[in-house]
């Protein structure tokens, strides 16, 4: 299944939240996974991005920071924020740009796993930009609409990591 690419109509819609807990949210978070990992450089991935409106996002950042693991993120949603910053940001989903973005170095956020339980968690630094950068995708917004000037803060990407 292919990424879908700006100007899809489908990255900005909002999507629906996930009520039944079965087999299908699991087939997709695979998919989402499997997908994510193919891609140079891809550390997050939301289900908008394969077409499907449902509040499903996966963040991987352990590849750049030990510390860190697969977060799968259903229903998600941020609680609290901390220390604006500004810093270079990708999306598969528009691969041919990266732009100066505005975003929180520290969130909070909760989110419903596999099983509906609920998950509370504190992200810093990477972690915290890719949680923020998918959540972003359920709710129909792109990177592009969080940067200050489309002239001075957008980049036609040099190389892929």
């Amino acid at each position: 299944m292919p990424i879908r690419k700006f100007p899809e109509p489908v990255l900005r819609q909002v999507s629906k939240s996930i009520v039944h807990f079965d087999l299908s949210v699991e087939k997709i978070v695979k998919r989402l996974i499997k997908i994510m990992r193919l891609q140079p450089g891809g550390v997050g991935i939301a289900a908008p991005q394969i077409g499907i409106l449902k509040k499903i996002a996966v963040v991987d950042v352990s590849s750049k920071v030990q510390s860190s693991k697969l977060l799968i993120l259903i229903n998600p949603e941020i609680i609290k924020l901390n220390r604006e910053i500004v810093l270079r940001e990708g999306c598969m989903s528009l691969p041919d740009y990266t732009a100066n973005v505005r975003r929180y170095d520290e969130v909070t956020a909760k989110w419903q796993d596999l099983t509906g339980s609920m998950v509370l968690h504190k992200a810093t630094g990477l972690e915290a930009r890719c949680i923020q950068h998918e959540i972003d995708h359920l709710n129909g917004i792109l990177f592009l609409d969080r940067v200050a000037s489309l002239h001075s803060d957008v980049f036609r990407r040099k190389r892929y990591l």
